[in-house]
């Protein structure tokens, strides 16, 4: 492994024959700079695959966190710059900003991928976002007590309609897109 930066990524042009980017994207501050990036280090004919959240309609877990952050945040905080969350919201938008990158669009797979994440308590869902998310968690950094109690409770209200057995089941969503280098 190394760390590098996927917006200028530290090797000659066509190098790799695959590049893989697992919930990625929405982290940079452009992401369409590592999509041309990898575009770049991929051989004539290699692959591109990445995965991003699936929007909030499509998205029960996304949804939940997002309507409690909404709800009682402070959401004018200081946070490194990045794209909008939902950057990519359709096919055709992932299809366009891809070939800006130099990928072949006719090529691209867009899958919605959708599974159960089972947890054991409904503050988990907090807990996660808190202390393993990205932005997320940078926003939840620079929430008042008054307001982290507020939005812990309203995810634990939400998670109730997962209740399952002992524990937790709620729904998420994922974008699963791969396509040539054009």
């Amino acid at each position: 492994f190394r760390e590098g930066d996927a917006q200028k990524l530290a090797f000659p042009d066509r190098t790799f024959d695959r590049v893989l980017a697992n919930f990625a994207l929405l982290h940079l501050t452009n992401p369409e700079r590592a999509c041309a990036e990898a575009g770049r280090v991929l051989k004539p004919g290699g692959k591109f695959g990445f995965t991003t959240w699936a929007r909030v309609e499509e998205n029960p877990f996304v949804k939940l966190v997002d309507d409690a952050i909404q709800a009682h945040a402070n959401l004018d905080v200081s946070l490194p710059p990045g794209p909008p969350y939902y950057l990519f919201e359709s096919p055709d938008e992932f299809r366009a900003a891809l070939e800006r990158a130099g990928f072949d669009g006719s090529s691209m797979t867009f899958k919605v991928h959708r599974i159960e994440w089972q947890v054991p308590t409904a503050r988990f869902v907090f807990d996660a976002e808190r202390n393993a998310g990205v932005r997320t968690a940078g926003l939840l950094a620079r929430q008042t007590p008054e307001a982290l109690n507020a939005i812990q409770e309203a995810i634990e209200r939400g998670m109730r309609r997962y209740a399952r057995g002992n524990g937790f089941a709620i729904p998420k969503a994922a974008y699963v897109v791969a396509l040539r280098k054009g």
